[in-house]
Order: C-alpha cells, then structure tokens, then sequence
C-alpha cells in the first residue's frame, strides 16, 4: 500500500482530442506494464498535488473506474510555455517485484564544513541516480553529508552513498569513483579567468604593432600602397 493515491477514469479520447481534456480540467495518462495498456483521465489538480509529493521515485496507489493499481510515474510531459502538465505515463509495478526509480541526491551540512568556512563553493554535478527495490522499499531521496569537505581536493563519490536496506543502485557498471559534487574557489577562478582576458588583450596589441615586411605598421603599408597607386 501506496502513501499516495489518485483516483482515475477510462478514457477513450487519443490525439488531439486526448489533449484537448486539459481544457476540462483533466489529465490525459496512460498506464502500462500491467496486462493490458491503460488509457485514463484525472482532475488536474489532485493529479499535480500527488505527482509533486510522488515524484518520481514513490509508487502510487491508482483507482481507475474502482480497479486498483500500484504505480510509479514514468514521465510527465508538460507545456512548454505555461509549464503545465498535459500527458502523464505511469508504470504498474507489484509490491513484491524489484522496480527502477529514480531517487534525487540530497546533499547536507555543507554549512558545517571547512569548505563554507573557507567560503569555498560546492558544485553537486549529480543530483539524481536510478535505483532498485521494492516498491515500498524505495527512497524519496539519498541524503549525504558534505560537512567533512575542506579543500578543493575533496569531492564527494558514489561510494560515500549509503544505501537504505533493501534497495541497489539499477546501473551495475556504475562505478564508485563517479564524482556526485566537489568544491572550488570561485574568487581565484574569477581572477585567474580576469588575468587570462587581460594577457589576451594586451597580447593583441602587441600582434598589432608588430611591424609589416617593410619595416612600417599594417596601417602605414597601406598608405604607402596607395600613394604609389597614385
């Protein structure tokens, strides 16, 4: 049993009339992996509520037409100017079956470390992975605690994830040394990169009064050039 529920119904509207029930108020969604696919329809705003709290990592308790299926979301299309959702897949999924999810990364207690302390930035460069469990077994997310970074030399893998009992990370080959965040100076990169900008420019000065072949600037080559054309 699910910690979120969403009531459905059956709907028989495909294409663009599937995409014109936004317009009552409701959510076009299909259901799949169960024995048959699922073509359903959801108030709007009890759909958007669940899927915010669900995520995409927390199994669902569906009812559609009475018939209840567990589910997690699979992907949520949404309209590219208003950002609303318009179409929602979902995956049935058995309490007793291992599925895939994807579990945001959390990081925590930054403030706390050395790092903040030296006013060093954090970078998080992975901030969700797909895992494996049950359903009820899956986390809503993967907390890490960064207050023992100090310098730019410390980073934070995928080795330092402690995984909750019962659940695997989905990829096999995923190795352990893969970077999740680091920390750097972003004061120094910003003068390094300022000094950098600097260096170019006069060095573009310096290619410009480079003399020609004749011993005259570019600009008095072509003066020369045109008083002989004369």
């Amino acid at each position: 049993m699910s910690d979120y529920n969403l009531s459905l119904s059956v709907r028989t509207e495909t294409g663009k009339k599937a995409l014109a029930l936004r317009e009552e108020g409701l959510v076009p969604s299909v259901i799949y992996g169960g024995k048959s696919e699922i073509l359903a329809k959801s108030p709007y705003n009890e759909t958007e509520k669940v899927l915010k709290l669900a995520g995409y990592h927390s199994p669902i308790d569906l009812t559609v037409d009475d018939k209840k299926t567990m589910a997690i979301v699979k992907s949520v299309q949404l309209d590219p100017v208003s950002r609303r959702i318009i179409n929602v897949s979902f995956q049935a999924v058995s309490a007793n079956k291992l599925v895939e999810a994807t579990a945001p990364i959390i990081l925590v207690n930054f403030e706390a470390s050395d790092a903040n302390k030296a006013h060093l930035t954090l970078d998080q460069v992975l901030e969700e992975i797909d895992v494996k469990a049950k359903p009820a077994d899956l986390p809503k997310e993967l907390t890490i605690d960064a207050s023992k970074l100090a310098t730019t030399e410390d980073k934070i893998f995928i080795k330092d994830v402690v995984l909750p009992a019962g659940v695997e990370f989905a990829d096999k080959e995923l190795s352990p040394e893969t970077v999740i965040a680091n920390v750097y100076d972003a004061a120094a990169e910003a003068a390094a990169r300022e000094e950098a900008e600097k260096a170019a420019a006069e060095a573009q000065i310096d290619a410009a009064d480079v003399p020609s072949d004749n011993g005259a600037k570019p600009e008095e080559a072509a003066e020369g050039e045109e008083t002989k054309a004369e």
